[in-house]
C-alpha cells in the first residue's frame, strides 16, 4: 500500500503575502464597465463575479464574460469555491433568451456557459442548459462552450447537452483523486472521468472536450502528471491548470504557490501527452482565453 505524501503547512493566504506574480492591480470601478450594467439590467449570473475571478476585469474590460445559469446557489458543498451553497430557487425559464440577448448585445465571438450543480433536479439541468445553447444559436453566430457539473453521472442527460452541439463541452475534475474527500466531498473522480470519457465518445465531429485543474491543494507533481493522464485517456482535447487561490479563510487553504516556470513546465508535460491545447499559467482559469483552443 502507498503511503501518501505528508500535507504540507497552509500558506498565509493575505493578498499581501501573495507571490508578485499573484498580485492583480485592477485600475478601476469594475460597477462602471459595460458588461456590469448589462448583467443587473438582464438579471444575469455570472461566474466570474460568484467565483471571485482573478481576470474579473480583464475580461469585463474586453467585453467578455462568462454565464452563469440554473441561479447562484449550488446543491454541492466543494471546500475551494466561493458559489453560495443551499437549496437553490427552480430554473427561471425567461434565463435562455436573456443570456442570448447579452450575447448579441456584446458581440462576442466565443460565449462561455457554465452552472451550478443542481443535484435538486432530475436531469441536473441539462435540458435548461441545452435551451441556453439553443437561443444562443438562434439570436447570435457565437461559438458556444459549456461547463457543466457532472450531472450525478446521468448519461441520459449528458446527452441532452451533447445535442444541443456546443463547440467545447467542459467538466472539471479540479484536483487529484487523494484530495476528493476534502476538496470535492460530494463528487467522485471516476465518474467526474466517467463523464468526460463518454462526452469524447458520443460527440458529433466538431465538438472538444476539455478540464481544469487548480494547484496548490496539497497535490503533488506526480499526481498532477497522473490526472493529466487519465484525462487524455478519457479522450480530452483541451487541458489548462491555473493556481488555486482561497477565496476566503473558511476556505480550504492554499498549500502551495506554483512559479510561472513550474506552470510552463508542466504544461509542456501535459502538451506531450497529446492534448490539442493546453493552458498552464498561475491565473489561467478554465473559461479564460476559452477562444485560443478552437483558433488553434
Amino acid at each position: 500500500m502507498s503511503v501518501p505524501p505528508p500535507t504540507p503547512a497552509p500558506i498565509n493566504r493575505r493578498a499581501g503575502h501573495r507571490p508578485e506574480w499573484l498580485k492583480i492591480r485592477v485600475p478601476g470601478d469594475l460597477a462602471q464597465l459595460p458588461v456590469s450594467k448589462l448583467m443587473n439590467d438582464l438579471a444575469l449570473n455570472t461566474v466570474c463575479q460568484e467565483a471571485r475571478c482573478p481576470n474579473i476585469f480583464e475580461c469585463w474590460s474586453a467585453g467578455t464574460a462568462t454565464f452563469m445559469i440554473l441561479g447562484e446557489i449550488c446543491t454541492r458543498r466543494c471546500t475551494f469555491c466561493a458559489v453560495g451553497k443551499g437549496k437553490p430557487l427552480g430554473a427561471d425559464a425567461g434565463e435562455p433568451r436573456r443570456v442570448a440577448e447579452a450575447v448579441a448585445t456584446m458581440g462576442v465571438h466565443h460565449a462561455v456557459i457554465t452552472m451550478v450543480n443542481r443535484d435538486d433536479m432530475p436531469d441536473g439541468g441539462a435540458e435548461h442548459l441545452a435551451q441556453t445553447v439553443i437561443a444562443v444559436r438562434e439570436e447570435t453566430g457565437a461559438a458556444v462552450e459549456v461547463l457543466i457539473s457532472d450531472l450525478e453521472g446521468n448519461r441520459d442527460a449528458l446527452r441532452v447537452v451533447i445535442a444541443s452541439n456546443p463547440e467545447v463541452l467542459g467538466h472539471n475534475i479540479e484536483t487529484v483523486p487523494r484530495l476528493y474527500s476534502a476538496v470535492r466531498p460530494v463528487a467522485k473522480y471516476q465518474r467526474s472521468l466517467d463523464v468526460l470519457r463518454w462526452a469524447s465518445e458520443e460527440r458529433g465531429v466538431n465538438m472538444l472536450t476539455k478540464s481544469s485543474l487548480m494547484l496548490g491543494l496539497g497535490e503533488t507533481e506526480d499526481e498532477i502528471l497522473s490526472v493529466a493522464r487519465d484525462l487524455r485517456e478519457a479522450g480530452v482535447d483541451i487541458f489548462t491548470m491555473g493556481q488555486y487561490l482561497a477565496p476566503t479563510g473558511n476556505h480550504h487553504p492554499v498549500r502551495r504557490y506554483y512559479t510561472p516556470e513550474e506552470f510552463t513546465q508542466l504544461g509542456a508535460a501535459a502538451k506531450a501527452l497529446g492534448f490539442h491545447h493546453v493552458e498552464s499559467a498561475p491565473l489561467v482559469r478554465s473559461s479564460y482565453m476559452a477562444h485560443r483552443a478552437l483558433e488553434k
